[in-house]
């Protein structure tokens, strides 16, 4: 097998002991899943951009497929069967899956091109036609949208002080005032993609838009909007986020003070890791505004 390039947004594991060992078991891992799913992979082409898995396109006697082989993070623990639950229906199809070495054999989008970076369609339109399709049944596939929510909630002072106290404190106590007024009606029982963000939906054939790299939940589907309305792939600035927010609440007939609780809590508890610190916090700033006046 030749060798094999890691991806730099991969290359976080190697700064602790058991990412580290998985990095150097992934080359053995993708030669046995090339062999028993008889695939080909194009190791020069490894997509660039995931954080918690190697994902490659491939080929196999029917044509173009994708391996994803996963870092196993909570987050992403029930991706093939949130795949296997919407069954193609507006997000890519699951082909198969691979426990053992938490793969995936996934559908190949051509052209793939994400949707944050086509401007000459309806952006928002187009995601809400999606949403609609997925928000179905989860049964108890999944970690509850509740339970998730617990865990933002105990860490969140903790992650704001670690953090240097970056933002006001005010952000920090209105997130963890909306947990409690949003968990006693946390559990309708919808699926939900916690991370469905403008380069998570792409440009295919099969249909002009799929939906990938679902990190699933069960609950109250008026938090799914969340990640659409931080999502800077769409634009950042007041108004954007705030045109999100409005268009999202009343198109798909959700409880417009929900939808806005839902995404102060989980924006604020997704900021503490990730690229787009700042850009969560005018979010939040900017939504609680909108709901003080």
């Amino acid at each position: 097998m030749q060798s094999l390039h890691i991806p730099a947004k991969l290359r976080w594991l190697e700064q602790q002991p058991e990412g580290a060992q998985w990095l150097r078991e992934l080359p053995g891992r993708i030669q046995a899943l090339a062999q028993r799913w008889q695939l080909r992979v194009d190791l020069d082409r490894a997509f660039p951009n995931s954080h918690v898995s190697y994902v490659a396109p491939a080929f196999r006697s029917s044509g173009r497929v994708v391996l994803k082989v996963r870092w196993p993070d909570r987050e992403s623990s029930g991706e093939a069967d949130a795949l296997r639950l919407w069954a193609g229906d507006g997000a890519v199809q699951l082909i198969d899956d691979c426990a053992d070495h938490h793969a995936l054999l996934i559908e190949y989008c051509d052209p793939g091109l994400p949707l944050s970076e086509t401007t000459n369609v309806d952006q928002i339109g187009i995601t809400i036609g999606l949403m609609r399709r997925l928000m179905k049944p989860a049964g108890n596939r999944f970690t509850s949208l509740a339970e998730e929510a617990r865990g933002w909630a105990a860490d969140l002072n903790a992650h704001w002080i670690c953090d240097g106290k970056r933002c006001e404190k005010r952000l920090v106590d209105a997130a963890l005032t909306f947990f409690r007024e949003l968990i006693p009606g946390a559990n309708d029982g919808i699926v939900l993609h916690q991370d469905l963000h403008g380069d998570n939906i792409l440009s295919a054939q099969r249909e002009p838009w799929l939906v990938i790299d679902p990190k699933p939940l069960s609950g109250d589907r008026n938090f799914q909007p969340a990640p659409l309305i931080r999502s800077v792939e769409f634009g950042h600035s007041r108004a954007s986020v705030l045109d999100r927010f409005d268009r999202l609440s009343a198109e798909l007939e959700l409880d417009r003070d929900r939808v806005l609780r839902w995404t102060v809590l989980q924006t604020m508890a997704w900021s503490f890791d990730s690229e787009r610190t700042d850009a969560h916090y005018d979010t939040v700033r900017w939504l609680l505004s909108a709901a003080a006046g």
